[in-house]
């Protein structure tokens, strides 16, 4: 796992100088788009706790809970620094389906996942798709703050 030592979102920005521009224009992207969805920096969780353990930019919050009945504060968009790319995550569904479903191959990204996606460079991306995303991803949570990553059985 890439380990980012920021403590703070200034720091996290900062973190790597080769990308932060990436992360700024990204950041300006989400919150112009997100307002309601505030941004702010998310620690990472602890081994055997809800969530995953890196560091993020956060936007948005909710209650993320697990199997065990575990559960935590976490962002309803994440953007996190990786070795190679700049992943981005989405803690909602559109009828029980990962809303980045409904986006795959159209953002510019460079790969993708059950419900996030990595590009290298900011400019690589189609911006107007990803602002689609950001907004449909607002409205989706903003309805019902209780949607996020429930997603159905065997998906």
């Amino acid at each position: 796992m890439f380990n980012v030592t920021a403590s703070d979102l200034h720091a996290y920005f900062g973190f790597d100088p080769e990308r932060e521009s990436d992360l700024k224009k990204l950041d300006g992207l989400i919150r112009s788009a997100a307002p309601s969805l505030k941004c702010y920096f998310h620690e990472g969780k602890r081994a055997g706790s809800a969530g995953m353990r890196m560091k993020m930019i956060g936007y948005g919050k909710f209650r993320y809970s697990i199997k065990s009945g575990k559960s935590t504060d976490w962002p309803v968009i994440g953007v996190a620094l990786q070795k190679n790319y700049i992943s981005v995550y989405f803690s909602v569904t559109i009828d029980g389906h990962p809303i980045v479903d409904c986006y795959r191959g159209k953002l510019g990204e460079k790969r993708s996942g059950k419900n996030n996606f990595s590009f290298a460079r900011f400019d690589e991306l189609k911006s107007g798709e990803v602002v689609k995303l950001v907004v449909e991803t607002a409205k989706a949570f903003n309805r019902d703050p209780e949607n996020p990553v429930y997603y159905r059985e065997g998906s």
